[in-house]
């Protein structure tokens, strides 16, 4: 476990990351000593990519300390916040809030979330000398060991550890800062997931060269510029009313163009298949146009018979519908509402004071200052998960201030019956101590953050509950003047338009139930814990030969967080529940291909045979791990686990027993 990524982090070089990812996808590059052919490399490439000697590059004092610290492992645990996650609303949600450093959180949500994540927004520090950032890690490097992972001098080495020991507001430290976050974030998001970054003039131009090398350049979308204010001001030079929001694909090749809902015009109507639909009337057109509209008879004259079928087919479908103009027919299709939309406009505006009526709403204007406005994040997420792609994507902010994100998320959810998750990762930071915040019981950030989220869900759900009690309001007055105008016999002949309104009602309604009672609205919480040091000695003085396992190292950290922190470690996440797992009297933890076995004080052969019966009594049962808290067992167990589970074979396959300290 801890004292394992301890042993690991003491050898790890800059390059670790970069030469992983070689070994992984370009095997055949490698000698038997271990060392990357750069030729044959180059052969592999060169009739697909043509190789440059020459180019820029962005370079700043600590980048190949950035390089370092994305390299090395999180030495923190995932504290599992046991009264929160198991209210009803949270005890089974999908949503995730992680207090703690986002680089250590970053870290964990790799193990299960790499390649997962489809939408990441961030509103770093803009390093503008007010907004508070100097940079600090916590990493104990001294300058000897700088200047022997980094190839450095011991002048240069020294200024690195003042900007990361003292706290800077430089660019350099800025940019130090960011890149690792960076690094790791690509490696989370999905071949055709998309970042976006929200930055000033203070960073922009630098933030622009640091994506350009981590994302690559040619997956820049845009450098979007966000309209957060207007009117005038005092200024010194001139009145900034905008933000920038720097955005990039993981892979443009795979990347669908953001869309956005159109400004439709004309009648909406509902199928049956409950869908919104409008008619577009202008997409099929004559040879290069020439003629203006054309009519269904006169398609033959300029398209081939083929697209004749084509289109009478799609009439018998109900794809397509005539519509009688002068004499003819003019052909019509169906669009759906949630899926027509349009390519995004590099200018987008989003005022400033509309974040803060967002928090009004929720009685929080008080707490936070400068948020996002939901409608920049439900614009954006909409913007790469809507309907023709997913509705279930997962979404990350890992600086996550007040949750604007998640209450996007949620919002959006509610209005387009989506299945969308949220990860929210923030720093526990302080409020200050004569803050509204403060004041209210806010000690950090953090906290601002989760009772954001609780209070939108709480808003989230009376509005729609409130929606359906208009809706089946109308629903009964229809109903009634329907009845009334049959038992009139006004419309004995004629369809009633009411009809098609009360049906609409009907179905507005279902919707919004199934909404109401299928959306996930709450969280769970988990918070970075860093390992006490008195811990640290007791694991380092462990003697694992011993005749006596050490109960203080598990109670410093707890089963609840031992099994998170495992469980995202093999790639399970921080949603997935583990079954508690019987062996006579003592207890583990099974979930997947991984059996948890953290407590070892009451494992003995009662159980040691228990476990032997369910491997071979249960056709079903087939995990091929076996995980052991180290510290909580002594030699005599562990032999005797090791010479029984060898001897068990699964599907011909051999269970690994995993011995983690």
């Amino acid at each position: 476990m801890i004292k394992d990524i301890k042993a690991q982090n003491e050898n790890v070089q800059p390059s670790d990351r970069v030469m992983a990812k070689l070994h992984a996808d370009f095997p055949q590059c490698f000698t038997n000593e271990g060392k990357f052919d750069l030729e044959k490399f180059k052969s592999l490439l060169n009739d697909k990519i043509d190789i440059t000697e020459e180019g820029y590059d962005l370079n700043f004092l600590g980048k190949n300390y950035a390089n370092l610290i994305a390299s090395t492992e999180t030495e923190t645990v995932l504290q599992p916040d046991l009264e929160h996650n198991s209210k009803p609303e949270n005890k089974d949600s999908q949503n995730i809030y992680i207090s703690g450093d986002n680089l250590d959180a970053l870290k964990h949500l790799l193990k299960s979330y790499a390649g997962n994540i489809k939408c990441i927004y961030i509103d770093p520090p803009y390093n503008t000398g007010s907004d508070g950032f100097v940079y600090n890690d916590k990493f104990n490097f001294t300058a000897e060991q700088l200047q022997t992972k980094l190839g450095i001098g011991e002048e240069k080495a020294k200024r690195i550890l003042d900007l990361c020991k003292r706290g800077s507001a430089s660019h350099s430290a800025w940019l130090m800062f960011m890149a690792p976050r960076l690094m790791l974030a690509r490696d989370l998001l999905t071949e055709d997931g998309v970042i976006f970054i929200s930055i000033d003039d203070n960073e922009q131009a630098n933030l622009k060269l640091l994506c350009d090398g981590v994302f690559g350049e040619e997956n820049m979308i845009a450098n979007f510029i966000v309209i957060r204010s207007e009117g005038g001001g005092l200024a010194k030079n001139a009145v900034i009313g905008h933000d920038y929001l720097a955005a990039y694909a993981r892979s443009v090749i795979e990347y669908t163009p953001l869309g956005k809902p159109k400004d439709i015009r004309g009648k909406i109507v509902t199928k049956e298949d409950n869908e919104e639909y409008w008619i577009e009337t202008d997409w099929l057109r004559e040879e290069f146009g020439k003629y203006g509209t054309c009519y269904y008879e006169d398609i033959l004259r300029f398209y081939n018979g083929k697209k004749k079928d084509e289109i009478d087919k799609g009439i018998k479908n109900g794809d397509f519908i005539l519509i009688e103009k002068n004499g003819k027919h003019i052909v019509g299709r169906y669009r759906k509402v949630s899926e027509d939309t349009s390519k995004f406009y590099t200018i987008l505006k989003h005022l400033n004071k509309n974040g803060v009526a967002d928090l009004e709403s929720l009685n929080m204007d008080n707490y936070f200052s400068y948020p996002k406005p939901n409608s920049l994040l439900k614009e954006l997420v909409f913007g790469c998960s809507n309907i023709t792609k997913s509705k279930s994507d997962i979404i990350l902010d890992f600086f996550s201030g007040s949750a604007t994100t998640a209450h996007a998320v949620m919002k959006l959810n509610a209005e387009d019956e989506g299945n969308r998750k949220f990860i929210m990762v923030q720093l526990p930071e302080q409020t200050p101590a004569d803050s509204e915040a403060r004041k209210a019981g806010y000690e950090t950030i953090d906290q601002i953050g989760q009772e954001r989220i609780r209070r939108a869900a709480a808003k989230i759900k009376s509005d729609l509950q409130t929606e359906i009690s208009q809706k089946e309001t109308q629903l009964k007055a229809k109903e009634e003047k329907l009845a009334k105008e049959n038992r009139q016999g006004n419309m004995f002949n004629e369809e009633n338009p009411l009809e098609q309104e009360i049906e609409t009602l009907k179905q507005e309604i279902e919707t919004k139930k199934n909404t109401l009672q299928n959306m996930d609205w709450g969280f769970k919480h988990y918070t970075l814990q860093d390992v006490p040091q008195n811990t640290l000695d007791k694991m380092d003085t462990f003697d694992p030969q011993g005749m006596f396992g050490e109960k203080d190292i598990l109670e410093s950290f707890g089963v609840e967080t031992v099994l998170a922190t495992w469980m995202e470690k093999d790639g399970y996440g921080l949603t997935q529940n583990a079954t508690e797992l019987k062996l006579a009297d003592y207890t583990a933890y099974y979930c997947g291909g991984h059996i948890y076995m953290i407590e070892g004080e009451s494992f003995d052969e009662k159980a040691m045979i228990a476990l032997v019966d369910k491997y071979g009594q249960e056709a079903d049962f087939n995990p091929h791990n076996v995980v052991l808290f180290g510290y909580s067992f002594t030699f005599t167990q562990t032999e005797m686990l090791k010479k029984n589970i060898s001897a068990v074979k699964k599907l011909n396959e051999s269970i690994n027993i995993d011995i983690r300290y």
